[in-house]
C-alpha cells in the first residue's frame, strides 16, 4: 500500500469503486464488436482529459504552497516585534519601580483638588442658599394670609432648589457639603407642616366648604394633586429622592376625610342603650348620612378628580364606620326594645329608600357591593340575645296572667259567659294575643328571627300549661280542705277547659306561613295533660257527692227499692246541667267519664262482700235491682245526650246476667264470655261476685277459675278499662281464734 493509503484508507475504497464504475461502463459500451472500432478514439480522449485534471491539480497545489510560505514569513516576523514588545515592557516594569516613592505626593494632591471641588460648589450656591431664610418668611406670609397656592409654588421651587443642589452633590459624592446645604433648609419642615395642616383643616371641614367656599377646597385638592406628581417622577427615576419624599398627601387626604367622618359621628360618648335614646341616635345617623352623601354626590364631586372617586370612597366609610358603630352599640346590655331598632334599623332601614336607596342617592351610591352592615354571625347572636329578651318578658307577663287568674277562681261570682253559655275567662286571649304580637313583630326583620320568636313562643306555652297544671292542683287542695271555697268552683274548672280549648285552636294560627303551623307533640301532650288535670278534678267533686249514695249498696233498703239511685241520677243530672257550659267535645268526654265513674263506683259497691245471696229468691231480687239500675242510668245518659256505643253501663248488665244464670255448671261458659268481653277482669272480680251468688260449690269455683288460667286475655288498643279501676277487698284469712278474744 502506497503512503496515501495508509493516511487515507478512504482512497483505497474510492479507487476502487472507480475501477468497478470505469470496467461496468466499458463493458456496457464495448461489448457489441461493432463498438470495438471506436476504441482507441475513446482512449486518446481520456488521456487529453487525465492530463487536464493533473495540471489543473498541480496549479491548485501550487498556489496552495505559496500561501503558506506567505503565513510562516508573517509568523516569523511577528515573532520577532512580540519578543522586541517584551523587552520594552520589562525596561518599563524596571522605570515604574524606580519612581514609586514620586507617586505618594500624587494622594494628597487629589485629596486637595476634591475638597477644592466641593469649596467651588458651595461657592457657587451661595447667593441662593443666603436668600432660602427670607423666601421662608415671605412664603409663611402668604400661609397665613391663606393664599395657598402661592405659598405652594414658593415652597415647591425652595424645595427644588434644595433638591437639585443636593442631587449633584450625591452625584459628585460630595456628602460632607450636604450636610451643610441642608442646613440652610431646615425651615422646610416647619413650612410643610404648616402647609399640611392648613389642607388637613380644609379637608376636615370639605363637607361645609363646598357648599360655602369651593375654590378653597378646590385649592387644596390642587395642591394635593402637585405633590402627587412630584412623588411620582421621583419615584419613576428613582436616582435620587430628596428628605421628605414621598409626601403621600393623596393618601393622606383620604385618611384625614375618614376620620371626619368617623369621628363626626362615630367616636361620640357612650350611646344611649335604651329604647328611645337609641331610637333618636339611628334616626339622627340616618339623616345626617343620607344629607352628607347628597353633598359629596351633588357638589363634591364636581370639585375632586374622577380617579378619586369620592363617593365611592365616602359611601364605603360610612358603611365600614357603621358596621364598627353598630358591633360596639351591640356589646352593651341592651334590652328587647333596642335590640329590635338595631336589627330593623341594619336589615331593613339601611337599604330602604329612606337611607342608602334613596331616590338622591341612586344609582350612584351602591352599598350592595360592600357586603352586609351586620355579618349573618352578628345577626344570628343578636336575635338570639333577642329572643332571650322576649321571654323574659312573656314569662313575666305569663306569670302575671296566671296570678291574676287564679285570684279570679275565689271571687264571690261565676266566670263569665260568652253569647253560646259557655264559661270563659280572659287568659286565652291574653296569652294568645301576647305571642302573636311578639311573632308578628319579628316577622318584620327576618324569617329566622320569626321562627325563633315562634319556637320560643310554643316553648313558653308549654311551660305555662304546666304552670297552669300546678296552679290547679293548688286550687284542688284548697277545696278539699273547704269545699265552700272557691265557691264557684266546678264552673272555673269548665271555665278552664274552655280555655285550653281556645289555646289548642289558636295555636296553629301562631304561625303566618300556613305550612309551618305544625304544633309540636311535646305542646299536643301539654293540652292534654292540662285538660286532663281539669277533667279529673271535676270527676273528683262528682265522686265526693257520689261516694255517700254509693255506701249505701248494696243493701236490703237499696234491695227493697229505695230511691238510692234516683238520687245518684239527680247528682249527675246537676253536673251535667254544669257540663252544658263547656264546649260539645269536652262535654261529651265529660259524660264519657262521668258515665264511666258511675259505672266504676257502682260495681267497686257491690264488690265490697256486704252482701251474699243465700236463696234463689235472692239472687232473682238482686238481678232484678241491677237491670233497674242499670236501665235508669241508661236512660239518664242517653237523655243526656250520650250514645249507647260510648257508655259502659253494659258492664252491669253483664254481671246482671252472671249472678241470675240459672245453672252453676253453665258458670264457666258464661265467665268466658264474660272475660272475653271484659278482658280487665282478674280472677278476684270473678271469685268476689261467685261469692255474690252464694250457691257455687268448690269444685265449680276451681273449674271456673282453671277455664280463666286457660285463656288469658290481652287488652285491645281502643278498650276502655272497667274493672282494672275497681278495686277488690283481700280475702279474710281463717282465725284460729274468736275475734274477740283475737282482739
Amino acid at each position: 500500500a502506497s503512503p496515501l493509503d495508509e493516511e487515507w484508507p478512504e482512497a483505497e475504497k474510492a479507487e476502487k469503486l472507480a475501477r468497478g464504475a470505469a470496467l461496468k461502463w466499458a463493458s456496457g459500451v464495448f461489448y457489441r464488436p461493432e463498438k470495438l472500432e471506436g476504441l482507441g478514439h475513446y482512449r486518446s480522449r481520456e488521456t487529453q482529459r487525465n492530463s487536464s485534471i493533473q495540471s489543473r491539480l498541480k496549479s491548485t497545489v501550487q498556489s496552495y504552497l505559496e500561501g503558506v510560505s506567505v503565513g510562516l514569513e508573517q509568523l516569523r516576523s511577528a515573532a520577532q516585534e512580540v519578543q522586541s514588545i517584551c523587552q520594552d515592557l520589562g525596561a518599563a516594569r524596571w522605570a515604574l519601580l524606580d519612581s514609586a516613592d514620586r507617586f505618594q505626593g500624587l494622594q494628597q494632591m487629589r485629596a486637595l483638588v476634591a475638597e477644592h471641588v466641593q469649596l467651588a460648589s458651595v461657592v457657587q450656591v451661595l447667593p441662593q442658599l443666603f436668600s432660602v431664610h427670607e423666601v421662608f418668611s415671605h412664603t409663611l406670609q402668604l400661609l397665613h394670609g391663606q393664599n395657598l397656592l402661592e405659598a405652594h409654588a414658593e415652597l415647591m421651587m425652595m424645595e427644588h432648589l434644595r433638591d437639585d443642589i443636593l442631587s449633584q452633590l450625591h452625584l459628585r459624592g460630595l456628602s460632607s457639603a450636604q450636610a451643610t446645604v441642608l442646613s440652610y433648609f431646615g425651615g422646610l419642615q416647619e413650612l410643610n407642616e404648616s402647609l399640611a395642616k392648613k389642607l388637613w383643616d380644609i379637608v376636615g371641614n370639605s363637607l361645609q366648604l363646598v357648599h360655602e367656599d369651593p375654590v378653597l377646597f378646590v385649592t387644596a385638592v390642587r395642591i394635593i394633586e402637585r405633590e402627587e406628581k412630584i412623588d411620582d417622577t421621583l419615584l419613576l427615576e428613582a436616582t435620587f429622592l430628596p428628605p421628605g419624599r414621598p409626601k403621600g398627601w393623596r393618601q393622606k387626604f383620604y385618611h384625614v376625610l375618614r376620620e371626619t367622618i368617623t369621628g363626626a359621628h362615630f367616636h361620640a360618648a357612650r350611646v344611649d342603650a335604651e329604647g328611645p335614646g337609641l331610637a333618636k341616635h339611628l334616626a339622627a345617623l340616618q339623616k345626617d348620612i343620607v344629607a352628607e352623601l347628597r353633598v359629596v354626590k351633588d357638589l363634591m364631586v364636581q370639585c375632586v378628580p374622577a380617579h378619586y372617586d369620592i363617593l365611592g370612597v365616602c359611601t364605603a366609610t360610612y358603611h365600614k364606620a357603621l358596621t364598627s358603630h353598630l358591633q360596639d352599640i351591640l356589646q352593651e346590655d341592651l334590652d328587647k326594645q333596642a335590640l329590635f331598632l338595631l336589627l330593623e334599623w341594619a336589615l331593613c332601614v339601611y337599604h330602604s329608600p329612606q337611607m342608602m336607596g334613596h331616590p338622591d342617592l341612586l344609582p350612584e351610591v351602591d352599598v350592595s357591593a360592600l357586603g352586609p352592615l351586620m355579618s349573618p354571625e352578628l345577626v344570628d347572636q343578636t336575635e338570639k340575645k333577642y329572643v332571650v329578651k322576649v321571654k323574659a318578658s312573656v314569662l313575666e307577663w305569663m306569670q302575671r296572667t296566671l296570678e291574676v287568674e287564679f285570684k279570679e277562681w275565689f271571687r264571690e261570682e261565676e266566670p263569665e259567659m260568652d253569647h253560646q253559655g259557655f264559661f270563659q275567662s280572659a287568659l286565652p286571649i291574653i296569652v294568645m294575643q301576647m305571642l302573636n304580637e311578639n311573632i308578628q313583630v319579628a316577622s318584620l326583620i327576618t324569617d329566622s328571627l320569626q321562627q325563633k320568636v315562634y319556637d320560643m313562643a310554643l316553648e313558653e306555652l308549654e311551660a305555662f300549661l304546666g304552670r297552669l297544671r300546678e296552679a290547679l292542683a293548688q286550687c284542688g287542695k284548697e277545696h278539699q280542705k273547704d269545699r265552700s271555697t272557691p265557691k264557684y268552683y266546678v264552673s272555673y274548672l269548665l271555665a278552664m277547659l274552655n280555655n285550653n280549648l281556645a289555646l289548642s285552636s289558636s295555636v296553629s294560627s301562631l304561625h303566618p306561613d300556613i305550612a309551618r303551623r305544625e304544633i309540636p307533640a311535646s305542646l299536643r301532650d301539654a293540652l292534654d295533660r292540662t285538660q286532663k288535670k281539669a277533667c279529673q278534678l271535676l270527676l273528683e267533686e262528682l265522686l265526693l257527692d257520689l261516694q255517700p249514695l254509693c255506701l249505701q249498696l248494696p243493701s236490703r233498703k237499696w234491695l227493697s227499692g229505695s230511691q238510692l239511685i234516683g238520687s245518684m241520677c239527680e247528682v249527675i243530672d246537676k253536673y251535667a246541667k254544669d257540663f252544658s257550659h263547656v264546649r260539645k267535645p269536652i262535654f261529651t268526654l265529660l259524660l264519657m267519664e262521668s258515665e264511666l265513674l258511675v259505672t266504676s263506683q257502682y260495681l267497686q259497691a257491690l264488690m265490697q262482700k256486704k252482701m251474699v245471696c243465700k236463696s234463689e229468691e235472692k239472687r232473682d231480687q238482686l238481678c232484678d235491682r241491677l237491670l233497674q239500675d242499670a236501665a235508669q242510668l241508661r236512660e239518664l245518659f242517653c237523655g243526656l245526650g250520650l250514645d249507647q256505643s260510648q257508655q259502659s253501663l253494659e258492664a252491669i248488665f253483664a254481671v246482671q246476667e252472671l249472678i241470675c244464670l240459672k245453672d252453676p255448671t253453665l258458670l264457666s261458659l258464661e265467665v268466658l264470655g264474660f272475660i272475653t268481653k271484659y278482658p280487665d277482669v282478674s280472677d278476684e272480680h270473678v271469685s268476689t261476685l261467685l261469692d255474690l251468688r252464694g250457691d257455687v260449690s268448690r269444685e265449680v269455683r276451681h273449674m271456673v277459675l282453671e277455664m280463666m288460667a286457660q285463656h288469658p286475655q290481652v287488652l285491645p288498643e281502643s278498650y276502655r278499662p272497667i274493672f282494672s279501676t275497681i278495686p277488690v277487698p283481700a280475702p279474710e284469712l281463717p282465725h284460729c281464734l274468736g275475734k274477740a278474744k283475737c282482739a
